[in-house]
């Protein structure tokens, strides 16, 4: 937690100092009178899928309603979100929107945000220790229960492995205690046992190979489930099973909805995943900052507690999808194809 607060002083300082002209005030945000909204995406990264196709509505939905987007990608790098944060508030964005890479470092953007009266909207990912103006995701303890009630379903006693998310998303712990909620009374009767617990950094499939590849070995191959946190960790998980023979023997759980993962749960490999219907996410947050952007107040579901102020927060409800309702669900929705889905991996 010291070194997070260091980072988080020092971001502070960086942002502020470029957010001020010579006599230190900050830079005026005033728009000329007809000009176009314009709003500032400020993203972890686009290297998975999933953020790919949040961009690409995001954007289309906000053009629809006349504003103009700048995205940012930091690449998983706080002091690059950071810097391109500062850079678009520099470019006079009426909003800020932001997907942290480190829920407490992000605290700095908001902070510097605040200094020139730009709203933040913190998407799908709460960004902590700030008072940014909005939060909208799904909830997130509801996708962890989803995740470990199937998986409790169809593997009600044995050793289970629990790879979590990225330990700087602030997600990633609430997946895991909703997970823990519909595991505990299970491992409390001595039914399962959690053999192992371990974090992907930047939910990396190689960090999650890694830990399953060495939890199976240090348990003689006798697991029942993987309690993977995402698609991505859960392609990690599926790779240690088929090297060692398990796959289809073993129960994993994901999140996304991508569709590397869909083509595992059709083939069997991966037993489920849960799906975030991202457009509806894409659409409200651009329509929530549009009217931000505007001095409006968007409707919102309920409050949040940040770790310093209760942030208002839109909410949305996440869907357990498996070979049984893939059709019934993603597919219906367009969110992926019907022919690529029933592909091979």
């Amino acid at each position: 937690m010291k070194l997070i607060t260091i980072i988080l002083s020092i971001a502070i300082s960086l942002l502020l100092a470029g957010c001020t002209g010579q006599t230190g005030a900050p830079t005026s945000n005033t728009k000329a009178p007809g000009a176009k909204l314009k709003i500032g995406f400020s993203m972890d990264t686009l290297k998975e899928e999933r953020w790919q196709k949040d961009r690409d509505l995001f954007v289309k939905r906000a053009e629809e309603l006349g504003a103009e987007v700048i995205v940012q990608s930091a690449d998983g790098n706080d002091e690059t979100q950071v810097n391109q944060a500062q850079a678009l508030l520099l470019q006079g964005v009426d909003v800020l929107v932001v997907i942290p890479h480190n829920a407490d470092v992000a605290g700095a953007i908001v902070e510097a945000a605040k200094k020139q009266n730009v709203p933040v909207v913190s998407y799908d990912r709460l960004i902590r220790n700030s008072a940014p103006d909005l939060y909208i995701s799904f909830d997130n303890e509801k996708v962890g229960e989803l995740q470990a009630k199937y998986l409790l379903e169809r593997a009600p006693k044995g050793n289970y492995i629990l790879i979590g998310g990225a330990p700087t998303d602030n997600n990633a712990n609430i997946v895991r205690a909703g997970q823990m909620k519909v595991l505990q009374p299970a491992i409390d009767r001595g039914d399962i046992k959690i053999v192992a617990d371990q974090w992907a950094k930047d939910w990396l499939a190689e960090e999650a190979l890694k830990h399953t590849e060495n939890a199976l070995t240090q348990n003689a191959n006798d697991v029942a489930a993987v309690v993977a946190s995402n698609d991505s960790t859960a392609g990690g998980v599926v790779q240690a099973l088929l090297q060692k023979g398990l796959a289809e023997k073993v129960v994993v759980s994901g999140q996304d909805a991508d569709l590397a993962a869909l083509q595992r749960v059709v083939a069997g490999t991966q037993s489920m995943t849960v799906y975030k219907p991202v457009s509806r996410l894409a659409t409200k947050a651009a329509e929530a900052a549009v009217s931000l952007a505007k001095g409006e107040k968007p409707p919102t579901d309920r409050s949040v507690n940040n770790g310093r102020v209760d942030v208002p927060f839109i909410y949305l409800e996440p869907i357990p999808v498996d070979k049984e309702n893939v059709d019934a669900t993603v597919i219906k929705d367009g969110y992926q194809k019907r022919e690529d889905v029933y592909k091979k991996p």
